[in-house]
């Protein structure tokens, strides 16, 4: 229906163009000609030609377009803002009135040289280029982001501020268009309420970067487990709808919808992500004891990555000075990166490779070993009987590129039944054991997008791919390259304007 109405708008919008071309002079019908008609608009109004050619750029040449309108509409003697707002929100009304109103006439380039603006017209003006050179610098170019977790601890740390480059992987065309300037997913001043309307969707669309998303690139994504989440306090990403739906409700949408008040996104508008790629397309992923492996071989680990550890002390306390000054933890607070187990004098600790070395040495420390979860069943794909796999014990798993021919049956369908429906946009059903796929049978799906495997630097206190699974290239916003300011209680002065490796 959206479509059938967005349709009928261009024709009409058309139609007040043909008006007010036989009104200035123009051959009528060459107004019905899409980009020839800004073309006879720009030679009419003596634009210069660059304007012209600017409207192909994605998403920004929309903006020149309007413009080229209002120029347009200029020189039928129209000049209050009124005007200029619906010629921009509203040209399927106002263009067929002006092409078609007998007292709205062609006065050429004589009235435009003649007015001038007013000074709040000039601040208005002013501001509307502001917010669109603005929006189009956020859409294209870099966006400011700041780290809300611990999961990418030491590598970035909370409050850390970053410019994310949209160029060097392409930037996206919004798929969300209809938003309000500045804010991603809710209003100013709000939790819950959406700051985009969603019944107009533009199709996926990135234009082409310097590089490809490379492994060990740290990168920011919209969360894959984000399109439908739980609009209250307490929940959103931090307790995902899925999670919340598997774990609480024992799959029952029913009663967890009529408990809950449910948010669905469009999947550009879910909450921004940042975490390291680990793992490519084509690439196999597999952690063993913790550790992880990128086909087959030792991965790279960042110097700042933090894992969990079990340290055994001999009952005495620890040096309060050595934890603050050479470990970095609140002595004050200490209970999220120093954990006490049933075992007496045994303790859990959150800390780098490094600090283990350090640890090593205090005299009431007796063994420093690697802390491994083996709590199953809560990581991706959610299949127990088939992958008994653990966030320390898991895969291994191939990460689908695209062209991959993926083989479908009861073992391999819960690793790709979110792929094939949701991030590739197929109806898929399952029949006694046989898959049906926009109504064909088939025993193969052939994948359309390439994705990613991504992961925290620290990796007991992150929620990444092992709890969600693949991320695809769609959902890619940009790369992190630059920590511009930090902030804990003050300045962080050695951290501003470091790269991000």
């Amino acid at each position: 229906m959206v479509l059938v109405l967005f349709i009928i708008a261009v024709i009409v919008g058309h139609v007040g163009l043909y008006g007010m071309f036989k009104k200035a002079g123009i051959e009528p019908w060459k107004a019905f000609i899409p980009f020839y008609n800004t073309w006879m608009i720009v030679e009419k109004c003596k634009i210069s030609k660059i304007w012209f050619w600017l409207q192909i750029v994605p998403f920004a040449g929309q903006f020149i377009s309007i413009w080229i309108a209002i120029i347009f509409v200029m020189h039928f003697g129209r000049f209050t803002l009124i005007d200029h707002g619906l010629t921009a929100l509203l040209p399927f009304i106002y263009l067929p009135y002006l092409g078609f109103s007998a007292d709205d006439k062609w006065h050429g380039e004589d009235v435009v040289s003649k007015y001038k603006k007013s000074a709040t017209r000039e601040w208005i003006d002013a501001a509307v280029f502001a917010v669109v050179a603005a929006t189009l610098i956020r859409s294209f170019v870099f966006e400011a982001y700041v780290i809300p977790t611990e999961s990418m601890e030491k590598t970035l740390l909370v409050n850390d501020f970053l410019f994310v480059s949209k160029m060097s992987y392409g930037a996206r065309v919004p798929p969300t268009p209809l938003a309000f300037p500045f804010v991603h997913n809710t209003m100013p001043f709000t939790k819950f309420t959406p700051s985009y309307i969603k019944s107009v969707q533009i199709p996926y669309y990135r234009v082409k970067g310097y590089t490809d998303v490379k492994r060990n690139d740290v990168v920011v994504f919209n969360f894959p487990a984000g399109d439908t989440i739980i609009n209250e306090e307490g929940y959103l990403s931090a307790s995902p709808y899925y999670d919340v739906l598997r774990m609480t409700y024992g799959g029952n949408r029913e009663k967890l919808f009529a408990e809950h008040e449910i948010l669905v996104h469009p999947y550009d508008k879910t909450d921004n992500y940042i975490k390291r790629c680990t793992a490519v397309s084509g690439d196999v992923v597999q952690v063993k004891n913790s550790y992880l492996f990128i086909n087959g071989q030792p991965a790279f680990v960042a110097p700042g990555s933090q894992t969990e550890y079990l340290v055994e002390s001999n009952g005495t306390a620890f040096n309060e000075d050595f934890l603050k000054n050479e470990l970095s933890i609140n002595v004050d607070d200490t209970h999220d990166q120093i954990k006490p187990t049933q075992q007496t004098g045994t303790f859990v600790f959150n800390m780098t490779a490094e600090e283990t070395e350090k640890l090593k040495k205090q005299p009431n420390v007796k063994s420093v070993s690697r802390y491994l979860d083996t709590t199953r069943g809560y990581t991706f794909p959610y299949d127990d009987k088939n992958y008994p796999w653990s966030t320390d014990n898991f895969g291994p798993l191939k990460i689908p590129k695209k062209g991959d021919v993926l083989e479908l049956n009861q073992i391999t369908i819960p690793l790709y039944r979110r792929l094939i429906t949701v991030y590739e946009g197929n109806k898929l059903e399952e029949q006694n054991g046989t898959f049906i796929i926009d109504g064909k049978e088939t025993t193969t799906y052939t994948t359309k997008l390439n994705y990613y495997w991504m992961m925290g630097d620290n990796r007991h206190r992150s929620q990444d791919s092992r709890f969600w699974g693949f991320v695809p290239e769609t959902y890619v916003v940009g790369k992190a390259s630059l920590i511009w300011f930090s902030w804990n209680n003050g300045p962080r002065w050695k951290r501003l304007f470091n790269g991000i490796n």
